[in-house]
């Protein structure tokens, strides 16, 4: 995906520097030491973030093409009736251990976060009703059984399930954001692998850069993760845009229940999810 950002430059203007790559190393270690006191990592621990995905397409996935992007472009027609009475609130259970009391979404506001408009065009996907039920989710603190809502497709005998557990919202971070070091946000977590030892992030770098690395210092309460972009060799013009990459990083050690955190912002990286989602307090 290329984001353009305006006029014509340099391409060094879009490297970090020695200096800069210093400087977020130290800005990494100020957020670790921060982060690894006892309230702001235990409260995050305490709560429900996923770390993958909160949509599960049906049993053996969409059988054709014309489905699959219907489901990308969130194209859907809605034929049947939904249910007008829920649950408020559902039980987030670990498999670990432990369970958590969390607010659900209503299933009119999940159907929406599913379709884009409310005239599907072609191809579409026909949801032709719900009920509630629960699904299987990677969280910060492994997988879990979480309530969603199960909405029937025509033509599947399957159902397509979404998470109605609202994630929690991550609790206010002990360090502010860095305001003198180049570079961007990482913009969001993609994946943890299952074994937990690869991490991978989505990263803003000028198309004119070579690709990104991604630093992960360690700690034993967390896990912080900055961009810098390597040297690349020659100069000239080329446009000032920038590019979303994905970027893997492997780590010494399983994330466990470590929190992942962005040296930038001083805060915690999560899953975006669906568009329309976002975290509460409640």
């Amino acid at each position: 995906m290329t984001v353009a950002l305006g006029a014509v430059s340099g391409c060094d203007g879009q490297k970090t520097a020695a200096g800069g790559t210093d400087a977020l190393a130290d800005r990494a270690r100020q957020v670790a030491e921060a982060w690894d006191g006892p309230t702001a990592a235990a409260a995050w621990r305490a709560g429900y973030h996923p770390t993958g995905e909160t949509a599960q397409l049906p049993l053996g996935g969409l059988r054709s093409p014309a489905d699959r992007r219907a489901f990308e472009e969130r194209s859907f027609v809605l034929g049947g009736r939904l249910p007008v009475t829920w649950p408020r609130h559902g039980q987030v259970t670990w498999a670990a251990g432990g369970s958590l009391t969390r607010p659900l979404r209503g299933v009119e506001e999940s159907y929406w976060s599913l379709a884009a408009t409310r005239v599907g065009g072609e191809p579409h996907l026909t949801v032709t009703g719900a009920k509630p039920g629960a699904m299987r989710v990677a969280t910060t603190r492994g997988p879990a059984m979480v309530p969603a809502w199960l909405f029937t497709l025509e033509g599947y005998a399957a159902p397509l399930k979404l998470a109605a557990a609202i994630p929690s919202e991550a609790p206010r971070p002990p360090i502010g954001p860095a305001r003198d070091i180049p570079g961007h946000a990482l913009d969001q977590l993609v994946r943890i692998s299952p074994d937990g030892r690869s991490v991978t992030v989505v990263v803003l770098h000028g198309v004119c850069d070579d690709a990104p690395a991604v630093g992960v210092p360690e700690t034993r309460g967390s896990v912080v993760l900055s961009a810098s972009v390597k040297e690349r060799g020659g100069r000239g013009d080329c446009t000032k845009q920038a590019k979303m990459q994905q970027v893997a990083a492997v780590l010494e050690r399983p994330v466990g229940d470590r929190v992942l955190l962005d040296a930038r912002t001083g805060q915690p990286i999560s899953s975006k999810g669906l568009p329309g989602i976002s975290p509460s307090r409640g």
